[in-house]
């Protein structure tokens, strides 16, 4: 066990001499074709990342993870706050399976476990006020008596909407009342513990749900009209936000604790603000803003920072929009989707994912001599999009060039893609037709899926190839 005590000390260095380098990411994998996760490791790497955050402890992904030196922030779900707030014993079982474990066999750098991910959100209606405290107290304390205290920090990510400002400046900065209790005794715990406060900040939702909001503002080119407050001048809505949660800590006496950006970034589709060009121009803006270290007026200095997201996740819930499954720098296959530099690579470029397996280049579109007027033409496509995803379609997006019937197939193809181009899922009834024609039209892509993925196995397989083991599996049987 003597290396593990090395491994254990030489961490503990680096985080009292306050190493923080290098920009980090959130890898979510809500896809219904997820990349294998070897493939996503060498695009962390190959991109330079240096830190990454997950929403939950996957044993593949951390696996994968093993001996990179990437920074990895754990996450622990919503919904397993409860049985963690409820269980000391169940917070050290988690401790002992996801971390200790992780860290001792498989060299895996764990350095943050992500209590629950935007608990306090007021769409929840208060679900999870009682449970995640209590839980963040148990993991911290299953932490100590791992050996690990001092090595793994506690944090919770929360929304920016656990604070607000009486006087629409940052210096009116404060928690929000109805939960400000409760948020300053996290933040006590968090202090007492040398653990950060984790916060995630998105202007473009402020642009999706105010039609009035300055657009201009949400960037970081200094078009906007600026803001004063006192003797601090704001050209940027981040660093605007960043500052009042800095003036609400420091009214309740915690303006030195640490801050995590654990989510900022700028989807792509999905609404008329989401496309290529602002993502661009916020996820460079940004990274330009963070890269020489000025920090924010209340706040000089480095800015810790996860971009949100790295790939589309096709499966997410749209429930907030239809932008949620577009917050990507890359595609769900691992393609860059705009030139983006993170100040991490020697061509200033954002690296594509290699070794991606497809499908056959075949789509499934609507036939030419199908009729528009067909009754099969409406519960078709319903059918196809509740199943698929149709996100890219609509005003202001990616598709929204197609006509009707680009529409239609755009969703019986998505169906196909989604169906891994089974014949019998391009069987819409005299309606639909496999091409090996690509349909793709202006800035609408029409996709051909990857190849599945299993995970534990790290590798794509062709489905014939899958198929046919369970058939022969079943004959033997």
């Amino acid at each position: 066990m003597g290396w593990v005590s090395m491994w254990i000390g030489m961490i503990q260095l680096l985080w009292l001499v306050g190493v923080v380098s290098g920009i980090g990411a959130n890898w979510g994998t809500q896809a219904s074709h997820p990349l294998p996760h070897g493939t996503v490791v060498r695009l962390l790497r190959e991109n330079r990342f240096q830190k990454v955050k997950l929403f939950d402890a996957d044993s593949s992904t951390l696996r994968a993870l093993s001996k990179t030196g990437i920074e990895v922030m754990v996450g622990i779900p919503n919904d397993m706050l409860k049985s963690l707030a409820g269980s000391m014993k169940a917070a050290e079982k988690w401790v002992a399976k996801n971390v200790s474990q992780h860290i001792s066999t498989n060299n895996v750098n764990i350095r943050y476990v992500a209590v629950g991910n935007e608990p306090f959100l007021e769409t929840y209606n208060g679900t999870f006020l009682p449970t995640t405290f209590p839980a963040l107290q148990n993991i911290q304390s299953a932490l100590i008596k791992a050996g690990l205290g001092s090595v793994v920090k506690v944090t919770i990510p929360l929304n920016a909407d656990v604070y607000e400002s009486s006087t629409g400046l940052p210096s009116g900065g404060d928690f929000r009342a109805n939960i400000r209790d409760l948020v300053i005794a996290i933040v006590k715990f968090l202090s007492d513990n040398g653990a950060p406060f984790t916060v995630n900040i998105y202007p473009f939702i402020s642009l999706y749900i105010d039609s009035n909001f300055p657009v201009e503002y949400a960037f970081f080119d200094g078009n906007s009209s600026p803001i004063s407050d006192g003797g601090a001048t704001y050209y940027n809505m981040f660093d605007a936000n960043h500052d009042t949660l800095v003036w609400a800590l420091q009214k309740n006496g915690y303006g030195n604790l640490p801050i995590i950006i654990g989510e900022i970034g700028w989807p792509t589709d999905g609404d008329r603000n989401a496309n290529l060009e602002y993502a661009r121009r916020f996820n460079q803006g940004f990274m330009s803003h963070i890269a020489g270290g000025k920090g924010t007026p209340m706040r000089p200095g480095p800015i810790d920072a996860y971009l949100f997201s790295l790939i589309d996740e096709d499966a997410k819930s749209i429930d907030p929009g239809n932008f949620e499954r577009h917050w990507g720098i890359f595609t769900f296959d691992g393609l860059p989707k705009y030139q983006l530099n993170l100040g991490t690579t020697n061509s200033g470029s954002l690296i594509p994912a290699r070794s991606v397996h497809y499908l056959d280049r075949k789509w499934c579109v609507m036939k030419p001599s199908a009729s528009l007027d067909d009754p099969q033409v409406a519960p078709s496509m319903s059918y196809a999009c509740g199943l698929a995803d149709c996100t890219s379609l609509g005003y202001g997006t990616s598709c929204g060039v197609l006509d009707a019937r680009g529409n239609i197939s755009y969703a019986f193809n998505s169906y196909y893609q989604r169906q891994d181009q089974i014949e019998s899922a391009c069987k819409f009834p005299n309606l639909s037709m496999i091409t090996n024609k690509d349909p793709s039209f202006g800035s609408c892509r029409f996709e051909t899926m990857i190849q599945p993925y299993f995970a534990g196995v790290d590798s794509q397989r062709p489905l014939g190839l899958v198929v046919g083991v369970l058939i022969l599996l079943l004959t033997i049987l």
